[in-house]
């Protein structure tokens, strides 16, 4: 019988207009475009990724709608994910307010085991910038997330992201495999007869 390929998915959340649906393109077909069309619902995209080892993965990344009235069916992806990526953009206050509202939902609908990264985009235009590099590291540290900032537009730091966020989430599945498989073995071992 043929064993079937494991995806790991990963989610784009974040309010609309943060540049998801550009920073998806920019990493899986290296392409940006200028014109915003808001996503409807949801879109995803396949990639494979090579990992320092050598070992290659797949991942299915979800492009999410960031608009309010899409929010009920956007947390219905949230179970099985195992990364997210949570975007603001660094020329939009309201969007980094927003983030405290995106984690407080993640945190209801998804496990302490889904690795989770906080990322400010539009880094090139910095005369707009009103979120500074150390609002965004502080705001990480006080959810114990990564964080990166970068830029759709250029690509600058977006393969990062996804190497650093793919790491880490192949590392954390394995632990839970692990540990699942301890807890397995200790309760067979656990049963006696007669």
């Amino acid at each position: 019988m043929e064993q079937k390929e494991f995806i790991y998915k990963i989610l784009l959340l974040g309010d609309s207009s943060v540049g998801k649906t550009c920073f998806l393109m920019r990493y899986t077909d290296n392409t940006f475009q200028d014109i915003h069309m808001s996503t409807i619902g949801l879109d995803y995209k396949l990639k494979n990724v090579q990992l320092e080892d050598g070992k290659m993965v797949k991942i299915q990344v979800w492009d999410t709608a960031g608009q309010d009235r899409f929010r009920s069916i956007t947390k219905n992806y949230y179970k099985g994910a195992h990364g997210i990526i949570l975007i603001y953009d660094v020329t939009e206050s309201k969007s980094f307010e927003n983030v405290k509202n995106w984690m407080n939902q993640i945190k209801e609908e998804v496990s302490n085991r889904v690795t989770i990264v906080l990322v400010g985009n539009k880094i090139d235009d910095e005369e707009n910038r009103k979120i500074t590099t150390e609002q965004g590291e502080s705001m990480a540290k006080e959810f114990d997330i990564m964080f990166f900032e970068c830029s759709a537009k250029t690509g600058e730091n977006i393969d990062g992201i996804f190497n650093n966020l793919v790491k880490k989430v192949v590392e954390n599945f394995a632990k839970s495999a692990e540990s699942g498989q301890k807890l397995k073995k200790k309760k067979a071992g656990g049963k006696h007869c007669c």
